[in-house]
């Protein structure tokens, strides 16, 4: 089956990359300048420099063509990923859509399976997540991760299709956990990364990766999530790797934070609008996310690290 990866960023690039050893897959990009020069130079310097783009990967701004593929991955950030669809619909009727981004839609509270359904209603919505850092994968470094779709024969198929040599993919037909799990990890990131970056310690960073693994349960469990989803790959797995490393642009934006300094604004952090989505989703079920709120109070700059802190710290004591 013929696979397009709609969005040459450094994820989408490095899907590219791993899926190219056993079928033809296209890799598009909106800049044609950047399509030119990756072509010639056979490297996403922008996004992914010194990883090799093999040959049998074709580079492309011609959108129309890109969509001919058996199976499109949108690895487009999460708060563009509706217009995406919306602005070329007749491009994606029919198709098997593969979302390979994580986040809760600012406008909605929907995640990426509900914008698919909603943006491209005749499509078979599917999502890829989990724990990866995409220069892992372009380097063919053993990486697994779940893909969540609702039709398991489809399920299947995408799986056989889309698991190459080092990429090895399980499959779920919960989506709202692997959604949630995927989305929810980013703003505990952020988190740590301020924990880690005001000098607080290793013990704080545990203790804000175990409570915000609580958080993900609260949310998720009350919309319908299983249990044993938020517990793999794409809850409590790709929790522990973005709330550990500097890699993790969610967490190096926190670590901007807990250090007092600029962060540059071109660089996509899907954490930060999912923070205030899923707060505004929090209090229309009622649910208590005390480390979310504090995210987007340091977000707004309405709170200080030290303030955060004493405030977490200072919550009513319970039982766990």
């Amino acid at each position: 089956m013929s696979v397009s990866v709609l969005g040459a960023g450094a994820f989408g690039t490095a899907l590219a990359i791993s899926l190219s050893g056993s079928r033809a897959v296209t890799l598009w990009s909106r800049d044609r300048n950047h399509v030119a020069d990756m072509a010639r130079t056979r490297i996403n310097q922008k996004r992914l420099p010194d990883v090799h783009i093999p040959k049998g990967v074709a580079i492309t701004a011609d959108k129309t063509a890109a969509c001919e593929s058996d199976i499109l991955l949108l690895a487009v950030p999460m708060q563009r990923l509706r217009v995406f669809l919306e602005e070329t619909p007749d491009l994606f009727s029919g198709k098997t859509l593969v979302a390979c981004c994580k986040g809760v839609e600012l406008t909605s509270g929907l995640g990426p399976i509900g914008v698919m359904s909603e943006a491209a209603p005749t499509a078979v919505p599917a999502l890829l997540t989990g724990p990866s850092f995409a220069a892992d994968i372009a380097r063919g470094l053993p990486t697994a991760l779940t893909l969540a779709c609702a039709h398991s024969e489809t399920s299947g198929t995408l799986q056989t299709a889309l698991t190459t040599a080092n990429l090895r993919l399980y499959r779920t037909t919960d989506t709202v956990g692997a959604e949630l799990g995927g989305a929810l990890k980013n703003v505990f990131a952020i988190a740590c990364g301020a924990v880690i970056g005001a000098g607080l310690g290793e013990s704080a960073r545990a203790a804000l990766m175990t409570r915000g693994f609580a958080e993900m349960q609260r949310m998720a469990l009350t919309v319908g999530a299983r249990p044993e989803t938020l517990s793999g790959l794409s809850g409590f797995g790709d929790l522990t790797l973005t709330c550990s490393s500097a890699l993790s642009r969610n967490f190096s934006l926190g670590l901007s934070l807990g250090r007092g300094e600029s962060f540059d604004p071109s660089v996509t952090v899907e954490g930060a609008a999912t923070a205030r989505a899923a707060l505004e989703k929090a209090k229309s079920l009622g649910i208590d996310m005390p480390i979310t709120q504090t995210v987007v109070a340091l977000l707004d700059q309405s709170l200080t690290i030290a303030d955060a802190a004493a405030q977490l710290l200072t919550r009513p004591l319970k039982e766990e």
